[in-house]
């Protein structure tokens, strides 16, 4: 159980580094582009996740297909949502409200499974939309559309949720993975060509390893998931706030402030709790920033 937690660690870091890649090459080139070039690059080191006996005829054919379409468009859309919240916010920023999805999951649950929702949870929904207010203070700071990217990142990350919980049980988890990249190679690739602009050599480095370490964090986190238990496995990926805290600091300049601090803190508190109030109901973990691309 230890190495799987050790392992989830490395994944949600190497999500974190993924989606700094993210920001550092997102104003340079188109976002379809963008998503285009990490979901291909990505794609390659997720096939791995493939389990020894199964076949690849069997991988490529879904036993519920129209869930999985479900699936492969809240991850593309997302996808294509994170790459305008990271490009546009601050990291730790973004994460702060990606990581209202927990939050999402549970009003999707009393809406859409009509599961009967507790007042610990419903009070950890309001803790964190009180630590979003404190993080964008709106009235007080400009509102971006990353913001509203970041929101949508986390409303299409639940809707993922919602739909593994059917999906999981009888899908293979190199289908629910290779199914979103190449969802998003192919809806990424058809939109970026009206507007496709030839990178420059110093930014194919980037976006190579930007690819790469996206696909290295899902094969961790499925491995991770092999070795100890979802519920274990999950609560990690609230690691990725320190990741972005130290990264953003280090390489981009970004400084939260106190109050932003202190909302941050807040959502991932709320987030936390929620994730262990639903870890009976969740099949398998899943990463919002890039299983958003999924």
């Amino acid at each position: 159980m230890q190495a799987g937690i050790l392992l989830a660690f490395a994944s949600y870091l190497a999500f974190s580094c993924g989606d700094a890649t993210l920001k550092a090459i997102g104003d340079r080139l188109p976002i379809f582009e963008v998503g285009f070039f990490i979901s291909l690059f990505a794609l390659l080191p997720a096939l791995f996740t493939k389990r020894p006996e199964d076949t690849w005829s069997n991988v490529l054919v879904p036993k519920r297909p129209g869930l999985l379409l479900i699936r492969m468009a809240s991850g593309t859309i997302g996808g294509i949502l994170g790459v305008i919240a990271f490009t546009s916010l601050p990291l730790a920023e973004a994460y702060a409200l990606i990581f209202l999805l927990p939050i999402f999951v549970t009003v999707f649950s009393w809406l859409v499974l009509k599961e009967e929702i507790g007042w610990r949870r419903w009070l950890a929904v309001f803790g964190g939309l009180a630590g979003v207010l404190l993080v964008v203070r709106p009235g007080f700071r400009e509102v971006l559309p990353g913001h509203f990217a970041a929101i949508g990142v986390a409303i299409c990350g639940a809707i993922t949720v919602i739909v593994l919980r059917v999906l999981g049980p009888s899908e293979r988890r190199v289908t629910l993975i290779g199914a979103v990249l190449v969802a998003a190679v192919v809806v990424n690739g058809a939109l970026m060509i009206p507007q496709f602009k030839t990178s420059s050599h110093e930014l194919w480095p980037l976006i190579l390893f930007g690819g790469l370490v996206v696909g290295v964090a899902h094969f961790l986190i499925v491995m991770a998931t092999r070795l100890a238990p979802a519920a274990r496995v999950a609560p990690t990926q609230y690691s990725q706030i320190v990741w972005a805290t130290i990264i953003g600091a280090t390489f981009f300049g970004e400084f939260p402030d106190t109050i932003a601090m202190i909302g941050m803190v807040l959502v991932g508190v709320s987030g936390l709790f929620t994730f262990v109030r639903e870890k009976e109901k969740t099949t398998w973990p899943e990463k919002t920033p890039l299983l958003r691309n999924r």
